[in-house]
Formats: structure tokens, sequence, C-alpha cells
């Protein structure tokens, strides 16, 4: 078992390492503390954890923490206590030397996601539950350059965003609001044409990646990697068949456009096109 999921690693870096010396020519550029902004440190176990929303990053927040000595079991962690709490290093919070002795010398992994099921999954999240940071900032934004006639009430609240709409402000470049990292491209958040990965996790196959990641860092035996939803619990999580659901609201060339707007990441990540 071990073999082939050794196999399976292989062969996923070797695409991302093809694609970014086919597509990138930033191979040879600077680390800034920029780059290293959404990667999470574990100094104990030397793990360096790029996060990508929407593909399980709670969770592995859990397992670090646990790694960590923060807390001894990933049931006992609230999910504002793994967002807010700041128990966690950031890379880009090290001097130069901290920053490229870790990079040179820990394990770096990240986890990834289906570009369409990660951004519908961060669209029920944000736009379809109450939430006062993403309504106020990007819904009324978001209402008020795409919807003919919107009511005074959507505009001053900024609930009710319309898939469609909200796939018209990812696809405008002139965009009223700014990218979000729960949409924004792994290519952007992780910078793996510049930062080597040893270990790159599919979603997809979470439980097995996750348990073989444990296992080659030499993880305490009990820890596994949590199986359950960290938010709406109740509620399905987004499938291949949700996805399309969202999908068909959406004219064919959106469609298209929004294949090639998460191009990168799909090549990069051997995802097929949808």
């Amino acid at each position: 078992k071990w073999k082939s999921l050794y196999q399976i690693q292989g062969e996923r870096k070797r695409i991302m390492r093809e694609t970014c010396s086919k597509y990138k020519s930033n191979n040879r550029r600077i680390i800034t503390p920029y780059h290293v902004s959404r990667i999470f440190v574990e100094d104990k176990y030397r793990v360096l954890y790029c996060e990508v929303p929407k593909a399980g990053c709670s969770n592995w927040k859990r397992v670090l923490m646990v790694l960590n000595g923060l807390a001894s079991s990933t049931r006992d962690i609230q999910h504002n206590t793994v967002h807010y709490g700041n128990y966690l290093k950031r890379l880009d919070g090290f001097d130069h030397k901290g920053i490229y002795h870790r990079l040179n010398t820990y394990t770096k992994m990240l986890f990834i996601r289906e570009p369409f099921e990660k951004l519908v999954s961060a669209f029920r999240d944000k736009f379809e539950h109450p939430n006062n940071y993403y309504h106020p900032v990007f819904g009324k934004a978001i209402i008020s350059r795409y919807r003919v006639n919107a009511t005074k009430e959507a505009l001053r609240t900024g609930s009710g965003v319309k898939f469609k709409e909200f796939i018209q402000y990812l696809l405008d470049v002139h965009r009223p609001v700014g990218m979000d990292i729960h949409w924004d491209h792994v290519n952007r958040l992780c910078s793996p044409c510049l930062i080597d990965y040893d270990f790159v996790g599919k979603f997809e196959s979470m439980e097995e990646d996750a348990n073989f990641f444990l296992h080659l860092i030499g993880a305490p035996q009990n820890l596994t990697f949590p199986k359950f939803k960290d938010r709406h619990s109740n509620e399905e999580r987004t499938t291949t068949k949700i996805t399309q659901q969202y999908f068909a609201q959406l004219s064919p060339s959106q469609r298209q456009q929004s294949y090639d707007f998460y191009y990168m990441d799909y090549l990069m990540f051997n995802y097929s096109k949808p």
C-alpha cells in the first residue's frame, strides 16, 4: 500500500514540476515573505503546510495543533480557535534566515481540490449563509455591479448573491472588489513553481493521503485525520453532482471562461476538464 502511495506522490510532483517548467519563468525568483504568507509552521515535527481553503484546511490546522502539543485531540478544537486563535505560526513571521532554514529542512506539503468543486464549496459557505464579512464586503459590491434593478434591501445588506453574479465578478478583469483566498488560484496561494513541495495531497483522496503523510512524518499512531465537516455540518458536502447543478446555471461561454480562469490549477494538479 505504501509503495503505491509513494508512486502517486512521485507522479503528482512530476506533473507539477513539468507544468512549472513549461509555463512559468519564475523558477529562479527570490522567495519573499509574501510567497510564504499562507504557509503554517509546525516546528516539533518539522512540517510546513500551505493552506488552501476548502480543501480540508480547518482539519489540517487541528492536526498541526495536536502535533505541536497545543491540544490533545482534534475533536477538542473549535472552528474559531482554529482560524482566529493564532496558535499556529506562519512562515512569513520568521526572518529571512528562519524562512530559508525551514524551507530547506522541513517537510513541505499542500492539499488541493478539484477547482470548480472548491469554488462552489466556497460560494455555498460564504454567500448562502449569514456572514458579516463576505456579505457587506463582497456581496454589496457584486450586487450593485451585476444585478439590474437590485432592491434597496439587497444593496444594503449584500445578502443573496446568486452564483451567476458571483461568476461575473470572478471573471471581470475590472472586478469591483479584490480577490479572496477562498477562490484564488492554488498557484498564487502556495507558489508551487517557486517552492518545491515534498507532498501533494488531494481532497478527493483525503483520508488515504492524510494518513500516509502522518505516517511519513512519524506522527503519533493514535493521531488520524479528522473526518468531521467543520461548518454547516448538517449540510451535504459539495460533490461533483452539486457542482454540476451550480455550473448548469451558467452559459457555455461562462463555463469555458471559468475553466480558463483555473486552467493552471487544472493542469498542474492533473484534474481533467469538467
